[in-house]
């Protein structure tokens, strides 16, 4: 029994990422839950009491996985530069996946106090992971770079996710040459 409810949990919360990474927070609804799944509408409800708690759920589930390939990718390289670059080109080549394309959705829609905390430890968690490497290139405010350099990535984010004209690649190559530009102190 408590394997089932797993499986239907785990096939609710995909169903939800699908929804999401097509068409944005507007997509996930509990009937539209229901009907990729095959479950009653009543039943989704026996797993999640509100929108807002598929969003958390997604949160407490999605943002560890995006960010231990930063860090992983981080702990492939050994210079403070080149773990300044794996950060940014690990953030950027992850926009086509369903997992960081509704992490996208749920940081772009309007969520509850629960929601937004979650996503503000993510990002936070995130931000962490190059503040040493910053303070290792001699940065006075390394903190504060880590929040500018991840504004750049949320910025590269957005352009790609927009279908902008340039190409995703183009788009990194330009950021991943304006981070490491800027992070000279």
């Amino acid at each position: 029994m408590a394997e089932h409810r797993t499986m239907q949990r785990g096939a609710l919360l995909d169903a939800a990422r699908s929804l999401l990474s097509e068409g944005g927070t507007d997509a996930l609804t509990f009937p539209a839950l229901a009907e990729r799944t095959g479950l009653a509408r009543s039943s989704v409800y026996e797993y999640f009491r509100s929108r807002a708690a598929v969003v958390e759920e997604l949160c407490t589930v999605d943002f560890p996985v995006w960010a231990a390939e930063v860090e992983a990718a981080m702990a492939g390289v050994g210079a403070p530069e080149a773990k300044v670059e794996a950060y940014v080109r690990t953030q950027l080549a992850l926009v086509g996946d369903r997992h960081h394309r509704a992490v996208v959705a749920i940081s772009a829609s309007e969520l509850d106090a629960g929601a937004r905390e979650q996503i503000r430890a993510a990002h936070g968690g995130l931000i962490a992971m190059i503040v040493e490497a910053l303070a290792d290139l001699g940065h006075e405010r390394p903190r504060l770079a880590a929040m500018l350099v991840q504004g750049m990535v949320d910025a590269a984010v957005r352009r790609i996710e927009l279908g902008a004209a340039e190409t995703p690649t183009e788009v990194a190559e330009t950021t991943v040459a304006m981070v490491l530009r800027g992070v000279h102190p």
